[in-house]
């Protein structure tokens, strides 16, 4: 019998793209299916459950972004983002709605290739979950994905969840800037230092009594952070 094989969902409208990639992951090991634009990219992930998805942000229906966020309301698998927009806001943006990576045009197929192994791993990695974490009047509860202060609800980004989670399940310990951005944003990004002090900088001022002098998300300077309970 087969082994069972990945699934991956590239939604591009570009036709060249798919003649290429395609054939490319079939060779790596992966089941690849199109989707030609937002909807259909929407229908595929909600009907096909694709273990990873590849997607571009300059389709004919809707933007990128917005079938990322439709997509975060049910799906939790990794998506990389494969787009000719090379602005660092548009980066940005895309991480903080739950992109796992970012991938420009052109690119290469090996680099690709790499990324969507990362994702995948990073996607099985996740961690055991535990019992609430209370640093003060806030309350991580990592079984239910629900975070408090002061008893009421706090709305998080993904990104910033996703961070603050890592540091939850390793409360009290120092967690390296290096270990942060490879959990959250995959290992191509394990330099990218200025996408981990905006995501602390959002979580301070959501969750700190005083943002400037941070008591629960505590930096150690050159090193990383730590969450003090």
């Amino acid at each position: 019998m087969s082994a069972v094989r990945p699934r991956i969902l590239v939604i591009d409208d570009e036709p060249q793209i798919h003649r290429f990639l395609s054939p490319a992951l079939d060779a790596a090991g992966y089941e690849a299916k199109r989707a030609d634009s937002g909807q259909e990219g929407l229908r595929g992930i909600a009907l096909w459950s694709p273990d990873a998805v590849v997607l571009d942000l300059g389709l004919p229906d809707m933007d990128g972004k917005d079938v990322l966020t439709r997509a975060r309301e049910f799906y939790s698998g990794p998506v990389i983002i494969l787009s000719a927009r090379d602005r660092e806001a548009e980066k940005i943006e895309a991480l903080d709605l739950g992109a796992n990576d970012y991938v420009e045009k052109p690119f290469g197929v090996g680099e690709l290739l790499a990324r969507i192994r990362a994702s995948l791993r990073q996607g099985t990695d996740t961690g055991a979950t535990k019992g609430p974490v209370v640093a003060g009047d806030l309350i991580i509860d990592l079984d239910h994905r629900l975070v408090t202060r002061s008893g009421q609800p706090v709305r998080l980004t993904p990104k910033e969840y996703a961070l603050l989670g890592y540091l939850a399940r390793h409360t009290g310990k120092l967690v390296s800037h290096a270990d942060l951005l490879t959990a959250v944003w995959g290992a191509a990004h394990v330099a990218d230092t200025q996408y981990l002090r905006v995501v602390i900088g959002q979580l301070r001022h959501k969750l700190e009594a005083d943002p400037a002098q941070p008591r629960l998300i505590l930096t150690e300077p050159a090193v990383g952070y730590r969450l003090q309970a």
